[in-house]
């Protein structure tokens, strides 16, 4: 039977080792072995070959050091960095660094991060922020979309693997106030409206609260811009979890036309969850059973 594990991508910058690092954490935190991988471009070249091995080797040593329990496996794959990482087979998650000099450079920054997040089939985790992420909440965004499922998914049992209370954020856009004349007027409604964002909310996170009881989940409904929000909230986080890109105003925020400002900004590493499987919240449910 083929095990499971979680892929990292390096090319020995720091912002990679930082990655590989959380990577194998995270791979402590789950109980999987940890898959190092290079991917280079040119199988002739020998000073590719030479410069795969020794970022390779460094990444070991450093993934040991910070988890010294977890198997450790190295590759270096010849190849461009998005088919490399969408063909690898048997991993529960893929972790990049959010910046990098080649190969895995800025993945989910530009238009090769967006395809890998897109059709990744499982999520990808970008590391940036501070170096002690081992504290705060998980914080999930939610836009209404698609995705929510998945991102509550991840959300949920991240928060359960850390033992840490859960941040659930929900944004809506208010009403436009009404206007006579050059007085706008006060719209009785807002406040009522604002409260059926929330009741929708604590409906939404009902059966996952049920899945994982204990998860102390907090649901919040904000009528602010997404992407300052999230980026607010992640300074005190240990985790962002979003929607996989070109779904929604909360996706746009990390990856779209604002500007890339989630993953400029975050204080901690994020985490885009792929498009939600139909079994997704039923393997919650078993989690809840076991």
């Amino acid at each position: 039977m083929t095990t499971s594990a979680i892929a990292v991508g390096t090319d020995g910058t720091p912002t990679s080792e930082a990655a590989v690092r959380w990577a194998a954490a995270e791979a402590a935190c789950r109980g999987l072995p940890l898959r190092i991988v290079y991917a280079y471009g040119d199988a002739r070249d020998t000073a590719e070959h030479l410069l795969a091995g020794a970022v390779l080797d460094a990444a070991v040593r450093q993934a040991q050091a910070a988890a010294a329990d977890v198997a450790v496996s190295a590759e270096a794959v010849c190849g461009e960095p998005t088919p490399v990482l969408l063909d690898l087979d048997d991993v529960d998650l893929i972790v990049l660094g959010h910046r990098g000099r080649g190969g895995f450079l800025s993945l989910l920054l530009g238009s090769v991060g967006r395809q890998v997040a897109t059709h990744a089939r499982v999520p990808v985790v970008v590391v940036r922020g501070r170096a002690d992420t081992a504290r705060g909440p998980v914080v999930a965004g939610l836009d209404g979309s698609e995705t929510d499922d998945g991102v509550l998914d991840g959300a949920f049992a991240a928060a359960a693997r850390y033992g840490c209370p859960l941040v659930v954020l929900r944004t809506h856009t208010p009403p436009t106030p009404l206007w006579v004349g050059d007085i706008p007027t006060a719209d009785d409604g807002v406040p009522a409206l604002d409260t059926v964002a929330r009741n929708r909310l604590q409906q939404q996170l009902a059966p996952w609260r049920v899945a994982y009881p204990e998860v102390d989940a907090e649901a919040v409904v904000s009528p602010d811009d997404v992407s300052a929000v999230l980026v607010a909230v992640s300074h005190n986080a240990r985790l962002v979890v979003v929607g996989h890109p070109g779904h929604g105003p909360v996706v746009d925020a990390l990856v779209g036309s604002t500007g890339l400002h989630l993953l400029h900004h975050a204080g901690c590493p994020v985490l885009v969850a792929p498009r939600p499987a139909v079994a997704s919240l039923a393997s919650a449910h078993g989690h809840a059973e076991g």
